[in-house]
């Protein structure tokens, strides 16, 4: 059986992988196929008063002019780009509306190792710029991402069950299990969130998720090396197995109507506990604390990480 799911696993591996590269078919497809349960949501944090990191204010946008099929004439977004992205990081785009780019960039397609391809499908470019493909956000430019339109992300949703002294299961109001998850304090704004990150030039998003769950929630960057072999061996039987919840666009706060969030978000459960309890959680990278939080619908966390936890919580049938 262990071999059969893990076959079955590296399948779905694959398809992810060659989704994340951005070379094969309509990611809109994908997106129904691998998410039914999940539809995209008017963003509400994307289009938050004042932008993180800074006191730039946004143009207001009322619910009912976020699509950009609905007339707003009197929309005059603020120009924003953060210093720290105009100085050009490796991971930086350059500043295309005012620098000549040769050979130009390749949007809705593989740029080299960047992929510059949405898991919506196709986004519109207006001026040789892209557009938000979820509307207005009342900022244009783009913020402090790195890149001009989709910039990718992964997130881990590592689980397990809550239980009592004795072992056993505890069960929530609802009388249904309570499932837990490792959330992670970031350092920018003190929220709490899921250990996830950016995914990196020509790196596919499973990389991704087991890197920043060592960075963010064991700490490994400040591992000595044979704490580091360690820690690989104990995440191999943490992620031999996965399910993927959730592929899109992300309500996040840094979002501009020319710069947004997608991530790809990955469950890993262990169901009776034997794994994660050799897991030596601290907390490093981003991350300022780390714990093991309830899986409950009143959580507030980080853009759009409530809306993964929920698909989390119905598929393993847990309290919410």
């Amino acid at each position: 059986m262990l071999r059969l799911a893990i076959f079955f696993f590296v399948l779905s591996i694959k398809e992810v992988t060659l989704g994340n590269r951005g070379c094969m078919g309509n990611k809109a497809t994908a997106v129904a196929r691998l998410s039914p349960g999940m539809k995209p949501k008017c963003h509400i944090k994307a289009r938050c008063e004042i932008y993180p990191r800074s006191q730039i204010k946004r143009f207001p946008v009322p619910d009912d002019k976020v699509p950009w099929t609905t007339k707003f004439p009197e929309y005059k977004p603020v120009d924003y780009t953060s210093e720290s992205i105009l100085k050009r990081p490796v991971y930086a785009d350059p500043d295309i509306r005012t620098e000549k780019v040769d050979p130009p960039l390749s949007f809705n397609g593989c740029d080299g190792k960047i992929n510059r391809v949405s898991h919506m499908g196709d986004y519109e470019l207006v001026d040789g710029i892209p557009r938000n493909p979820q509307g207005r956000t009342g900022l244009m430019g783009r913020g402090t991402l790195g890149r001009w339109g989709p910039n990718h992300a992964a997130d881990p949703i590592v689980t397990r069950w809550k239980v009592d002294e004795s072992g056993k299961i505890i069960k929530g109001p609802d009388g249904k299990p309570v499932l837990q998850f490792v959330s992670v304090q970031r350092r920018d704004n003190h929220q709490w969130a899921l250990p996830g990150g950016m995914v990196d030039a020509g790196e596919v998003v499973t990389a991704t998720v087991r890197r920043e769950f060592g960075e963010e929630a064991m700490n490994s960057i400040q591992m000595s090396s044979e704490e580091k072999k360690r820690m690989e061996k104990e995440l191999d039987e943490l992620f031999a197995t996965g399910r993927e919840i959730f592929r899109g666009y992300v309500d996040d706060p840094r979002n501009t109507d020319n710069s947004w969030m997608e991530t790809v978000a990955f469950n890993f459960h262990d169901e009776d506990g034997s794994c994660l309890g050799k897991i030596n959680l601290c907390a490093g990278d981003d991350a300022m604390n780390v714990r093991w939080t309830d899986l409950s619908g009143t959580l507030d966390l980080y853009a759009s990480h409530v809306d993964f936890l929920e698909e989390v919580a119905k598929f393993h049938n847990a309290s919410w």
